[in-house]
């Protein structure tokens, strides 16, 4: 139980040793209700001391983790303040209120509303995560939730309400608190995390069939079909605005849609429509007359239903009239693309927020516990109501190379459920290589939605690329079908443990500076290390790289099973075919070998064994809320693997069969790895032959090889060869 002290105008609650909420109100009235953010200030036990008026204090409280100093009065810097005992702060560990206690910029930052028009990196708001050990999260201007009514109270009156964490460099312990403050983020469904397919283009009826077959055709799976705001009639008379708003089927490109949607079901998809619900329903819209029956409006003077979700009977018009109609004729749920900013006034609350709370949590009824939207980042708290989309970006290296890093990082505010649009929305150039390796960074992101505009040239069908970056591009979007497994036991994990699916590297190694310094790197469930490319090739090496620090340890390439020794940062150099994702020895991945189920549990499954240690996996599959677990163990020694499962609910499908593939390292495997780099390198054959014959003598030396290395003038042609001279030493 928390503990509570209280005085005529301030109020601390004790949450944990390590989280303290503080309070101020000069009427006195202190709020126990939910807000937008928190939903939950009683959850541990911690050992407190209360020390009243001492040495000019009048108030003292002490934990393991913080010692607050509250001298009377109105909260300042002056009267307020508390010295953490886990802080990492160079000069002090005192953090003072209403000042900024970040001047050496230690916060780990968190999101950011949209990336709408971003062309790379954009600033991001602070998260709960700082070097320093300690940070403050201000509520204070959250609305009130009422949960008789479901809806949402502005505060009476001016306050102060803010939670200051103090959990050192213990990230995924503040953030698994921070799930328990402000509720976890809800298990989603498997068939979003397979492969989602959106564009912004005007299809036929007969032309998205048909691109749809050609997916199937080529075996290639998606498992989520987004129809773009085009959907929706466009031709509307002048007098009734924009036709940005729509909620009538475009019968010109959709004669049939009820056909259609009823097809991409029976294809095994999952449908959603894109909407811009700002105008409201008006008078041209097919469910008007049921929307004005239900709010009461006038039908001769064609008045509008302006959208206003505080209002009860706009609200019940708007999902009973409209969006339940539609799901019921095949629509499984909504990409709502609010843009038109927050609130006008404060007394007001977020569109956005309002959106998500209500249609999420529709969707979720509706749907058995298996709800998802897609929209817009609303603010701490917005966790609860998953997916987030990030916004139109710019094609560009410049937006692929800033979404590694703004992906895993918004985990600091616990946002781990981004949505990009992969490939990148507009402008920007034709470029294969950008779209091949934003196609990569997206199967190793949290969701896989390719994206582009309306341009006839922008299309991210694979097809429309040269042969090598197609034949790439299929192979890793198969290979997110295949990871299901995989992907769906850190979306349980994301769940239960807080443990974000993209996860920052410093969560794991929270006091080493290489951790922070690779902004781009970060763990992809609980075994990847991924690494992405965000850079073009370089002429020299016809390859790129990115720069990767492995962590002590015995590591293995996930794609060329060639092993790597930790404690180093290695330039990792590869072609269009590969990139940068490694595993350790004794990591088991269990792949989906039905990768065209589209969702569905798979009835062959394959354990991929990285060899060389013991290794240990628990695989969590969910229909719903239905949870079946099986754990694999691989005794390296015996060369064994065995599972055990457990199925309460009946699952997992009838004979399922599971097979293996053990992963081991042969060192010809490097030698094969030198000769193809030489090959495709331009330079001169006969030093190729000599760089081969060097690295091949049966005098191999690493640092006369390395010495032979610093004499090539092109440094990328030098970091490829390092870098399998580096993994040479990893056999040894």
């Amino acid at each position: 139980m928390n503990k509570v002290v209280t005085g005529d105008t301030y109020r601390f609650t004790v949450i944990t040793d390590s989280l303290i909420r503080l309070e101020e109100d000069p009427a006195g009235k202190f709020e126990d209700r939910p807000s937008q953010t928190v939903v939950n200030r009683d959850f541990d036990e911690p050992k407190v001391k209360v020390i009243s008026d001492n040495n000019g204090h009048k108030l003292e409280i002490i934990t393991d983790s913080f010692h607050l100093y509250y001298d009377g009065g109105k909260f300042t810097p002056e009267s307020l303040y508390i010295d953490a005992a886990k802080a990492h702060a160079l000069y002090q560990n005192r953090w003072y209120f209403g000042t900024n206690n970040d001047e050496r910029h230690q916060n780990l930052k968190g999101t950011t509303r949209t990336l709408d028009h971003a062309d790379g990196q954009v600033p991001l708001e602070d998260g709960i995560m700082s070097k320093d050990g300690y940070s403050y999260l201000d509520d204070s201007k959250s609305f009130i939730y009422i949960k008789d009514t479901d809806s949402y109270v502005p505060r009476a009156n001016k306050v102060t309400d803010g939670y200051f964490f103090c959990y050192g460099r213990d990230y995924q312990a503040t953030l698994s608190d921070f799930y328990k403050l402000t509720g976890p983020t809800p298990m989603i469904p498997r068939f979003a995390l397979g492969n989602w397919w959106s564009r912004f283009y005007p299809y036929t009826q007969d032309e998205y069939k048909k691109l749809m077959q050609r997916f199937d055709n080529k075996k290639i799976p998606i498992s989520v079909s987004i129809i773009d705001t085009d959907w929706h009639r466009h031709d509307i008379p002048q007098k009734y605005g924009s036709s940005w708003t729509g909620y009538s089927w475009n019968k010109a490109l959709f004669p049939d849609h009820e056909k259609l949607l009823k097809w991409l079901h029976d294809d095994g998809k999952k449908v959603s429509l894109n909407v811009h619900p700002a105008s409201g329903i008006r008078a041209f819209e097919d469910d008007y007359k049921a929307v004005a029956k239900t709010m009461g409006l006038n039908t001769t003077a064609e008045e509008p239903a302006s959208f206003d979700l505080e209002n009860p009977k706009f609200k019940k018009a708007y999902f009973k009239d409209v969006h339940h109609k539609m799901e019921d004729e095949g629509v499984d749920f909504w990409w709502i693309d609010w843009q038109q900013g927050v609130a006008r006034t404060a007394d007001k609350m977020d569109p956005l927020w309002l959106l998500n709370h209500y249609h999420y949590n529709d969707n979720n009824k509706r749907n058995n516990g298996n709800g998802i939207i897609l929209s817009r980042y609303a603010g701490p708290g917005s966790h609860r109501y998953p997916l987030g989309f990030s916004g139109d970006t710019v094609i560009s290296w410049r937006s692929l190379d800033f979404q590694p890093y703004f992906t895993s990082t918004a985990a600091n505010i616990g946002y781990t459920w981004w949505s990009h649009d992969i490939g990148g929305h507009m402008r920007g150039n034709f470029d294969a290589e950008l779209a091949t390796r934003w196609v990569q960074f997206g199967i190793f992101s949290p969701i896989n939605r390719l994206h582009s505009s309306n341009n006839l040239f922008a299309g991210k069908e694979p097809w429309n690329y040269r042969e090598d970056f197609e034949k790439s591009q299929e192979k890793f979007l198969r290979l997110r079908s295949e990871l299901l497994p995989y992907i769906d036991t850190a979306n349980y994990q994301t769940h239960i443990n807080g443990v974000p699916i993209n996860k920052p590297v410093y969560y794991n190694y929270p006091n080493d500076k290489n951790a922070y310094a690779h902004k781009n790197e970060y763990y992809f469930g609980s075994e990847m290390l991924v690494s992405p490319i965000t850079s073009p090739h370089d002429e020299a090496t016809q390859t790129a790289f990115s720069d990767t620090w492995l962590p002590e340890g015995n590591w293995v390439d996930y794609f060329s099973h060639l092993p790597y020794d930790g404690g180093s940062v290695v330039k990792t150099y590869r072609d269009s075919d590969q990139m940068p994702v490694f595993v350790k020895k004794g990591s088991l991945i269990i792949t989906n070998r039905d990768y065209m189920s589209n969702g569905k549990l798979p009835v062959n499954i394959s354990v991929e064994i990285f060899s060389g240690a013991d290794g240990k996996f628990q695989m969590i599959e969910h229909v719903g809320e239905k949870i079946a677990k099986t754990t694999f163990y691989w005794d390296d020694h015996k060369q064994v693997l065995t599972f055990n499962t457990d199925d309460p609910d009946k699952i997992i499908p009838q004979g399922r069969k599971v097979d293996q593939v053990i992963y081991e390292y042969n060192k010809e495997d490097v030698f094969a790895e030198m000769r193809a780099r030489l090959q495709r390198a331009y330079m001169s054959l006969d030093l190729k032959q000599k760089l081969f014959n060097a690295f091949n003598s049966e005098n191999y030396n690493y640092a006369h090889f390395m010495n032979l290395l610093n004499t090539l003038e092109d440094k990328n042609i030098r970091g490829s060869l390092s870098e399998v001279a580096y993994i040479r030493e990893s056999y040894i």
